[in-house]
């Protein structure tokens, strides 16, 4: 039986004691047995670990009192999936979806997967994504690719493309994801769901990483209703300081209703100066009717930030980190990688990094701090931000694919100088990038945003609608999210795949 509803109905009909935390964990494993072969969105399964978890959890909850009871975590006995990416957890395999991961089981749990379980859930398995994330379609050649739940021939989307098919389509009734660039908000976009990128510095890192992306990487969640994100964020908040970038805790007890009317900026513009798309403009138009029918005030503006100039520095981060990276794997395996150890695209990635220099290096993170200082005084005067979160729906498996002639020179990377590998870094995401240009410049900053599904094509297939607003304003977000959920504007259906 598929799950319907949110998970925050399963944690109270748990605490009624109206289902077991096993027949729970069991409808979420039959489900992946009976489904998962058409989404390809899970790459690995807990089943015997889950089931004694539920075992002892229902032998836990018979023995408490009822006021004993509602003092369990939130999510006390609900059945989730983590995404496989930078969430390790001990004695579980973590592949990152890449060849050279296989085999790696971690040795210890990250904190941000210690807060999931201290939330109550049961981790049941584990989700597709694209190899080491690089990609807005999760599509790695090691694992496969993902399946839209709308359509077999489309991709769910990356990196948590996995963790939000299976989310879509019911499998379980909340995922765990991670947003270096849009990895949350893109699946959202695609699969009608509600997708939050926190702040930097609101959920917990470490052990092994402090510094996902120099802070431009965070971990998260993907959601069917905004109080299970409103529950979810105050679960996975922390105030952490042996961590780099730290956030005060958000204090409010219970997500307020808007008290007031907010000023709001949109835009149809990319911030890469490429052509958006009529359906991508659409989500941004239905969220400016609803909201002013609202009572809100709402006038288009563009933020003045360099996009293309981002994207550069962006993709510059991404080589160098993932040089660092793959110099800690060779270490492990004890031999140098190769070309044909990673995808083409890793691949020229890893190499171009290590032609940045430290100055270089330097000269980007001083960039990223200006352009988070430009949004917040944007968002001064405005609220938050309306844009699209991507520049249509979920696009087919082979949209994006490259030529050979391309390829070949990405193999060959380390035959060119360091400008003309940056050119070869963006020629090889330049197709994605223009259908999924709206969500990297939030990572940049810092600064939170959420996917949120308002709109649909006229084949049934969403887009979401993002809205960005200023460092650490998470709540406002979902107060806006809340007002448009109740003012029935969100689509929180499951797709039933055929």
């Amino acid at each position: 039986m598929l799950f319907e509803k949110d998970a925050t109905f399963y944690a109270d009909q748990i605490k009624k004691q109206e289902v077991t935390v096993t027949e729970l964990v069991q409808r979420a494993l039959t489900n992946i047995d009976d489904v998962d072969s058409k989404l390809n969105a899970v790459i690995h399964i807990q089943r015997d670990e889950a089931i004694e978890a539920a075992r002892e959890f229902d032998e836990a909850l018979i023995a408490l009192e009822e006021d004993e009871i509602q003092q369990l975590p939130p999510f006390f006995g609900v059945p989730i999936l983590l995404k496989d990416l930078g969430q390790d957890q001990a004695n579980h395999p973590a592949t990152s979806g890449a060849q050279l991961m296989d085999g790696y089981i971690p040795t210890e749990t990250d904190y941000f997967v210690q807060q999931v379980l201290k939330g109550g859930f049961i981790v049941v398995g584990r989700t597709n994504v694209p190899e080491f994330g690089f990609k807005n379609e999760s599509d790695a050649v090691f694992t496969g690719s993902v399946n839209s739940p709308y359509d077999a021939n489309r991709n769910a989307g990356g990196s948590s493309g996995g963790a939000a098919a299976a989310l879509k389509a019911g499998l379980v009734p909340i995922v765990t994801a991670g947003d270096g660039g849009g990895s949350i908000r893109i699946p959202a976009s695609f699969n009608g769901l509600i997708g939050l990128k926190p702040s930097r510095g609101r959920t917990p890192v470490g052990p092994g990483s402090f510094r996902g992306w120099q802070g431009a990487s965070i971990n998260f969640a993907l959601t069917k209703s905004v109080r299970d994100t409103w529950t979810m964020l105050k679960v996975m908040q922390v105030e952490q300081y042996d961590a780099p970038f730290v956030l005060p805790l958000i204090e409010e007890e219970t997500l307020e209703p808007l008290n007031q009317p907010l000023k709001f900026a949109y835009s149809f513009q990319s911030p890469i100066k490429t052509e958006v798309t009529e359906e991508a403009k659409n989500t941004v138009r239905v969220a400016v009717e609803k909201l002013e029918a609202l009572g809100h005030t709402v006038e288009e503006a563009d933020p003045t930030t360099d996009g293309i100039r981002a994207m550069q520095t962006y993709y510059i981060v991404n080589g160098v980190e993932t040089a660092s990276m793959i110099e800690g794997i060779e270490a492990n395996m004890e031999r140098p990688v190769n070309v044909d150890d990673m995808e083409t695209m890793s691949w020229a990635l890893y190499r171009s990094g290590l032609r940045i220099s430290g100055v270089d290096y330097s000269q980007v993170l001083a960039f990223w701090d200006q352009l988070a200082a430009q949004m917040e005084r944007f968002f001064e005067e405005y609220d938050a931000l309306i844009l699209p979160a991507t520049n249509g729906p979920a696009f087919p498996h082979d949209a994006f694919d490259k030529s050979e002639a391309l390829l070949e020179k990405l193999r060959n990377i380390d035959d060119y100088d360091q400008e003309e590998q940056q050119a070869l870094i963006w020629k090889m995401f330049q197709h994605s990038l223009a259908y999924t240009p709206f969500t990297q410049q939030q990572n940049l900053t810092g600064q939170p945003a959420i996917s949120l599904p308002l709109y649909k094509t006229e084949e049934g297939l969403p887009i979401g609608t993002q809205i960005w607003t200023k460092k650490g304003a998470e709540v406002l977000l979902l107060q806006i999210a809340k007002q448009l959920e109740e003012a029935d504007a969100l689509d929180h259906d499951i797709h039933e795949v055929e």
